[in-house]
């Protein structure tokens, strides 16, 4: 899209406002570096404009705080207590399953992400929040342990006015094919492949 100019505008019948005011489905996925981070990006400009914004972890250990849950959590109070910005939830799904296993077979592990599934879709279906990020979600996907297929038809049939972002790598086609916007993360260097540690202020 050059200078900001479509490739080609369909003819639908929508207006300028209409397609500016469409809900987006975006999807982060790659070996890359920033993700995650790029999604809480985009959740930072939406509780700024007065969005409620739920976040939704699926893979990270429930133990692990990262930094920008504390910093949600501020904005939350903020939003509660001064009327600022937009309500914030934030959720670990499931079993707080991460990279080291934890406690429990794949059984349980899938068990708790489609549950962690169910409940998302219930919360889309009644409009609860007005963006969302499923972090880590193309895991369970991958996995098997939650039906691409019922995905891609809950967030399409979504109402209102809803965003999600979803990220992880090897997002499957069918939710790339699904989705507005697609990012690919490249790795073109990173110091841990050197043998460099995870920061604090960097990776949490």
């Amino acid at each position: 899209m050059p200078q900001g100019q479509p490739i080609a505008v369909p003819d639908d019948g929508l207006t300028t406002r209409a397609r500016r005011n469409t809900p987006v489905l975006a999807v982060h996925t790659g070996p890359g570096k920033g993700k995650s981070t790029a999604a809480f990006g985009m959740a930072l400009r939406a509780w700024n404009a007065g969005m409620s914004v739920a976040v939704f972890q699926f893979v990270k250990s429930a133990k692990w705080k990262v930094g920008e849950e504390s910093a949600f959590a501020a904005l939350g109070t903020l939003n509660t207590e001064q009327g600022i910005g937009g309500a914030v939830e934030w959720h670990k799904m499931g079993s707080g399953w991460s990279w080291t296993r934890k406690t429990g077979s794949d059984d349980d592990h899938a068990a708790a992400a489609a549950e962690g599934w169910a409940e998302i879709a219930a919360r889309l279906a009644e409009h609860r929040h007005d963006f969302y990020v499923l972090d880590e979600f193309t895991y369970p996907l991958k996995w098997g342990w939650v039906d691409v297929d019922d995905v891609v038809e809950v967030l399409m049939s979504r109402p209102g006015g809803q965003h999600v972002v979803i990220t992880g790598r090897d997002a499957p086609q069918r939710l790339i094919d699904a989705a507005d916007l697609v990012t690919e993360m490249g790795c073109v260097k990173h110091p841990m492949d050197v043998g460099r540690k995870g920061q604090r202020g960097i990776e949490w």
